[in-house]
Parts: C-alpha cells; sequence; structure tokens
C-alpha cells in the first residue's frame, strides 16, 4: 500500500518540496537552491518549520539578507556536486548542529521521521531546525544530513536508505 504525500500551496510551487528529517533531537529541512524570484516561498516554509539557520552548498542565487532580516543565519559552506565538503566544512557543519540542538533544554522526540505528509501540517516542530540546500537538493545538502545522522550513531549505508526513501533521487553516486 503506499501512502500519499499531501503537500501544502507553498510546497507545491517549489522544484521539489522541501523534506524534513528529523532523528533523535536533530531536524533539518532539505531544499532546492531558492532564488529571488521564489525566496519568499522558502521564506514561509522556514517560518513554518521554525528554520534557525540555511546552509548554502552551492553559489548563491539570493541575497543572504533578505534571511538575516528574518532571524535566519546564512552559511556559505560551498562544495562541489559530486564531492565530499572539505574537513573544514564538516567541522563547521557539526559545530552548527552541536550549537543548535545540543542544549540540555531540549525535550526528548520522536527518534526519526520524515515528512511531507498531512498530519504533519498541523504540528508542525516548534524546536529548531536546520535547512541545507544545494541546486536540487539531491546530492550535496542530503550528504550533509546523511554526516549528521551518522555522527548520531546511524550507520552510514542506512542513513543514505533512510534520505533516499524520503527524498527520491537524492544522493545517487557515492560522495
Amino acid at each position: 500500500m503506499t501512502k500519499t504525500t499531501c503537500y501544502n500551496k507553498v510546497q507545491r510551487l517549489l522544484l521539489h518540496p522541501p523534506t524534513y528529517v528529523t532523528y533523535k533531537d536533530k531536524r533539518f529541512l532539505i531544499i532546492d537552491t531558492p532564488s529571488i524570484s521564489n525566496i519568499s516561498r522558502y521564506i514561509k516554509e522556514f517560518e513554518r518549520w521554525n528554520v534557525t539557520d540555511v546552509v548554502r552548498c552551492c553559489k548563491a542565487a539570493y541575497s543572504q539578507s533578505i534571511l538575516t532580516e528574518k532571524g535566519i543565519q546564512v552559511h556559505d559552506w560551498f562544495f562541489s556536486d559530486g564531492e565530499f565538503p572539505t574537513k573544514i566544512i564538516i567541522d563547521e557543519w557539526l559545530k552548527l548542529i552541536d550549537l543548535r540542538f545540543n542544549d540540555d533544554n531540549l525535550d526528548e522526540v520522536d527518534v526519526e521521521k520524515t515528512s511531507n505528509d498531512c498530519k504533519e501540517e498541523e504540528n508542525y516542530p516548534k524546536k529548531p531546525c536546520i535547512a541545507a540546500h544545494c541546486v536540487a537538493g539531491l546530492g550535496r545538502a542530503p550528504v550533509l544530513i546523511a554526516i549528521a545522522l551518522i555522527e548520531e550513531g546511524m550507520d552510514p549505508l542506512e542513513s543514505v536508505a533512510f534520505i533516499r526513501k524520503h527524498r527520491q533521487g537524492a544522493i545517487i553516486f557515492i560522495h
């Protein structure tokens, strides 16, 4: 039996609807790159998912001031498509995750979940979420999320399968 996916109006207007991924107490949103013409749609999604930070893994297609004015921090950690992120990028990524999520005040949450379904519409999280994007949201951004899942104890191959299950076409080759 297949599960029907329900996207809200904003998500339907985007090339690849955002994919919400959570594992243990870590929350991420995988997206394709916003542009000047559609950044307002992404901002609605960022507000919906309480995004505190956006990681750009590709060249910027919009001014970061658009997001910083909304209280969202932007991190430019470019690495080439099909390549693995540098040690510096990985270290900065893990520091960001630690800063946002390793707070003693965070409550326990579901062990693993991803969602584009209707039930999640009503109960979206109020806790911090980090969005990551590359051009299509299928290569570099999912790789960073996989690194985070691995750091949390998920098997490396399981992390790739977990992301692919919820974001079709993600990580199509080994980085």
